[in-house]
């Protein structure tokens, strides 16, 4: 897997101060994506160990709120497949931090058992992220008032509430 940018005490891409990873690789291609450089699966450099290891130490910090996964798109699942053990490193080492993952695909559309994007690595991934902020951009339901999405038909998924009650519950409006 590659990725096309850290960002580090981000305060745009979810609560509090961040660490950000923006994964590269990506089918949606939304019209008018503001990345679509990050489409491209080669784009960037590669998420090898020496990465990994630097966004784990930036997440030490108390004032670090936890990570965000942005893309390109990280429910791609050569990207789940990458990302699923990073994650499990990063909920052993930060318990308390909490993940955040923004997809342009829908949750129970595409991504529970049986759906089109979803892996053997979903419902682990899955499992480790506290907010899923869901679906694609959609440029004629643009929306600059909106917290944390970037059209209307986005959702702020309260991820965990959601996969044990069975219903979408949403973390904020």
């Amino acid at each position: 897997m590659n990725y096309a940018g850290i960002k580090y005490c981000d305060i745009a891409n979810g609560t509090g101060c961040r660490t950000v990873l923006f994964v590269s690789g990506c089918r949606n291609h939304c019209k008018d994506c503001f990345q679509p450089d990050t489409w491209d699966f080669g784009y960037g450099l590669p998420f090898d160990e020496k990465v990994r290891q630097e966004l784990l130490d930036s997440l030490k910090p108390d004032y670090v709120q936890g990570l965000t996964l942005l893309g390109g798109e990280p429910f791609e699942p050569e990207n789940q497949k990458e990302l699923l053990p990073f994650l499990k490193e990063v909920r052993r080492q930060y318990p308390d931090k909490d993940i955040w993952a923004f997809t342009g695909y829908v949750y129970d559309r595409d991504l529970i058992e049986g759906k089109r994007k979803h892996t053997q690595d979903t419902d682990e991934l899955l499992s480790m992220i506290d907010i899923l902020v869901d679906g694609p951009f959609e440029a004629e339901k643009k929306d600059i008032t909106l917290k944390f999405r970037g059209s209307s038909n986005q959702r702020i998924l309260d991820l965990q509430k959601t996969i044990k009650s069975g219903r979408i519950t949403l973390a904020m409006e």
